[in-house]
């Protein structure tokens, strides 16, 4: 990714954020406005992106939706939702009064669903407002979506804090009925294999471009129907989008060593032909990382698919907890690790809102 201005490394933790919009029946009068949020022009795209301070690089679209590379990350937009994805010191939630301006005032939608989250800063200390931490990420986001049904959720080994997945959930009517299925899978890895992280680094003697990095490492081959919009950074780092229909997929590489870092999303795929043990290892064949995890959002009757099998070869599942939201959707958080480096880890779900902090709840914890 690009080069960060702290002195130790580059963040490649994201923070992610999706926002979904209704709309009222006057939408469907005017011809103009039934491509919804995909109407926005590139300099209110630009608009929203430069308080978070990242810039677009590269973009690909299908008819159903609208995909960014970032100089940070990813944005995808779509008719009624936009998702925002970014790493490094990047001030993600500040984009958020200029989303919600032109999604309401321009094109008359209003907010139905919304969830915020990310894993454990390896650079925390770094971060700057009002990323400083979680909770201050949730007082933030409470002051656009508080007056929903809104709840956030720390989960975590309190005896290692780099293991941490963070969420925040708000909708505007709690209810499971009707809900389409839908699948976001969300993987972190650190400890990334050396030879394979290498081959995200510009070669001086010869370029190697984002094609390349794309076809050597393996990364075409994780769904290989999806379309990849790729770029590569100087003098290292690697990002790309993938689309498929209305589903997509994403990776950011950071493969310095010592804090080594690469991430894999995907949404809005069949979840009957894309299954959760070969899809992951697709992944870790490419990257090869020490310790990983996986965030499952289910929504609808999907849940089955995170909770199929945990086993992934070459590694063990160190714990999993299924945390039910309060938009009707449910968590599965997976946390792995190789097997030559084995740890005994206790997991914990705390509850954080505004209101009352580190209150616990219950989480089921499946061995």
């Amino acid at each position: 990714m690009a080069i960060d201005p702290s002195p130790i490394g580059f963040e490649g933790f994201e923070k992610r954020l999706e926002i979904t919009f209704s709309h009222t029946l006057t939408i469907f009068k005017d011809p103009t406005k039934v491509q919804g949020l995909r109407n926005l022009t590139r300099p209110q795209l630009d608009s929203i992106l430069e308080p978070a301070c990242c810039t677009i690089v590269a973009q690909v679209s299908n008819t159903e939706f609208d995909s960014y590379v970032l100089s940070e990350s990813s944005l995808f937009v779509y008719p009624l939702k936009i998702i925002l994805k970014t790493c490094g010191t990047t001030k993600l939630l500040l984009s958020i009064p200029k989303i919600l301006q032109l999604a309401t005032e321009s094109l008359s939608l209003t907010v139905s669903n919304v969830k915020y989250s990310r894993g454990s800063f390896i650079f925390p200390s770094y971060q700057p407002a009002p990323h400083r931490s979680f909770t201050e990420e949730v007082a933030a986001l409470n002051q656009f979506f508080g007056e929903l049904n809104a709840e956030a959720y720390f989960i975590g080994d309190p005896n290692d804090r780099n293991r941490d997945w963070h969420i925040y959930s708000a909708t505007e009517e709690i209810s499971s009925k009707n809900q389409t299925d839908e699948i976001t899978v969300e993987m972190c890895m650190t400890g990334l294999d050396k030879k394979k992280a290498a081959v995200f680094f510009k070669k001086s003697e010869e370029h190697t471009d984002a094609c390349e990095m794309t076809k050597m490492s393996g990364i075409s081959d994780i769904i290989p129907s999806h379309v990849i919009c790729d770029f590569e950074f100087d003098p290292c780092g690697y990002s790309m989008n993938g689309i498929e229909d209305s589903g997509y997929s994403t990776v950011h590489v950071t493969p310095e060593d010592g804090f080594s870092y690469a991430s894999y999303e995907a949404m809005g795929f069949d979840p009957s032909s894309v299954r959760f043990e070969p899809l992951v290892k697709r992944v870790l064949k490419v990257f090869g990382p020490s310790e990983f995890s996986v965030a499952v959002t289910c929504r609808g009757g999907s849940k089955w698919w995170a909770l199929e099998s945990g086993d992934v070869e070459g590694y063990y599942c160190e714990k999993v907890v299924k945390q039910e939201l309060v938009s009707g959707g449910c968590l599965v958080y997976k946390t792995y690790a190789a097997l030559d480096t084995p740890t005994k880890v206790t997991m914990q779900c705390r509850k954080e809102v505004a209101e009352v902090e580190s209150e616990v709840v219950v989480c089921r914890c499946i061995s």
